[in-house]
């Protein structure tokens, strides 16, 4: 009628192509919903939280909410404990991963499947299944007996998570040592062979040869790392008597202190809690914003090397 003609090829390219929108439309909103709700909500006061009236936009914008989580956080200290725990054991893991993720892809020996394939089983295990073990062990830290019989007391200290991360066995090691071992395993072996040609050991064809071409596969691990052990409390609680001290275990507790100290004097409902602890999230989540932003382009062209999507 109007002189366009749509030939059986372009037009299932175009139904893909709205079915493809839709589906990534759809996706962001889930994603982004949230997140956009948390934004809007932690700058309401509490007229605005009971005004049937006022949805998404606060009628008065207040950063009251983010003082009061600023103070109960006791942010500046939480924040730079957990920027030195997370940080240090991110860097740890990826060290002890990328070396035995190399080992797996690179070296055959005797009985490799089975201890890969419990590398994987931890994925599986719950940490609440390991808890008790977890803690006696570094309650009663004594490896080959050197320290006496009853062992030396690592809990409240950075040791457990630092013998962790060296060790790879710590927060969702199993996946990052599997990533590597993808990784190391798609290297051509002709790097290897003129290494040793050259008179190149193990350790400086893995360090001189084989790391400096790991560079997206390492920025994709110590990213995981980095935002799990963000995120962790189980063994913050576990390890730590001062678990108060960081931003995840703070972020739990301080709406209802908040509420106890000061929002039962004041009149102010207990319902109000919620938007405070949204300010609180924001603030939590805001490091990690920062250093995606940062990092995305990076990021995005490490997941599109390392083929994870795949």
């Amino acid at each position: 009628m109007f002189g366009i003609r749509f030939s059986k090829t372009g037009a299932l390219e175009l139904m893909w192509s709205v079915i493809r929108g839709l589906l990534v439309t759809g996706l962001c909103f889930i994603i982004l919903y949230p997140l956009f709700v948390r934004f809007s909500v932690s700058f309401m006061t509490v007229e605005d939280m009971f005004d049937a009236s006022v949805q998404f936009i606060p009628r008065d914008f207040t950063l009251e909410n983010f003082y009061i989580a600023w103070e109960y956080m006791d942010y500046p200290r939480t924040f730079f404990n957990t920027l030195l725990l997370v940080g240090s054991v991110s860097l740890f893991q990826l060290l002890s991963c990328t070396l035995v993720g190399y080992g797996f892809a690179r070296y055959r020996f005797r009985g490799i499947g089975i201890i890969f394939a419990l590398v994987i089983f931890t994925l599986v295990v719950p940490p609440q299944l390991v808890m008790m073990p977890l803690f006696l062990n570094f309650r009663f830290f004594n490896p080959f007996g050197i320290f006496g019989e009853t062992g030396i007391n690592l809990l409240g200290s950075y040791w457990p998570f630092i013998l962790m991360a060296l060790t790879a066995t710590g927060l969702r090691n199993g996946l990052y040592i599997y990533i590597m071992k993808q990784h190391f395993r798609g290297m051509p072996d002709t790097l290897e062979e003129a290494a040793y040609v050259d008179g190149a050991g193990p350790f400086k064809t893995f360090f001189k040869i084989m790391l400096p071409g790991a560079g997206p596969v390492l920025i994709i691990v110590f990213l995981f790392s980095f935002v799990w052990q963000w995120n962790d409390t189980f063994f913050l609680r576990l390890f730590l008597r001062d678990a108060e001290g960081f931003l995840a275990h703070a972020l739990r507790t301080f709406p209802d202190r908040f509420f106890r100290d000061l929002g039962f004097m004041r009149g102010i409902p207990e319902q109000y809690n919620d938007v405070v602890e949204n300010a609180g999230i924001l603030m939590f989540m805001a490091p990690l914003i920062v250093v995606y932003l940062t990092l995305q382009r990076y990021f995005i062209e490490s997941v599109e090397r390392t083929g994870i999507v795949g």
